[in-house]
């Protein structure tokens, strides 16, 4: 998944699914809570990567099972897009993301974020430098 999608919320918390996004997330996929460079967003989980995600909770010791890792699936959605391609954000997604209307749908490798719009300039802002640049090009192989 890839590219910046502006969109807005509807007055029933509904954002449409980026086209490009479709094929990607599938007829169903997961949001949750989310976090980048300090910044609150959300993520979005295809059916498989949720599936391991899952897996990967439910192998670990219980002893590491600890309330913000269990905050990933307590707050979870399981989305669903009806024929317009619109699926519903629940309230306390939006406030932990400080998502009021506007947003950005970013495409990350295997997963999309969703983010307030502000919020997301403001981290662009920040991380859009050349050092941060050069250091993520080189943490992932280039």
């Amino acid at each position: 998944m890839i590219g910046k999608h502006p969109a807005k919320l509807d007055d029933k918390n509904r954002l449409f699914v980026p086209s490009k996004l479709r094929g990607d997330l599938g007829d169903a996929f997961f949001v949750t809570l989310g976090i980048n460079c300090g910044h609150r967003c959300l993520t979005v989980y295809t059916k498989a990567d949720w599936e391991q995600l899952e897996r990967n909770y439910n192998a670990l010791p219980i002893s590491q099972r600890g309330a913000a890792t269990s905050l990933i699936f307590m707050n979870a959605a399981d989305c669903t897009p009806d024929k317009q391609f619109r699926f519903t954000l629940t309230q306390p997604l939006l406030s932990y993301a400080g998502i009021q209307r506007d947003v950005v749908i970013v495409g990350r490798a295997g997963q999309a974020e969703i983010w307030d719009a502000q919020e997301f300039a403001a981290f662009e802002q920040e991380n859009l430098t050349p050092e941060k640049l050069l250091a993520s090009l080189e943490a992932i192989g280039l």
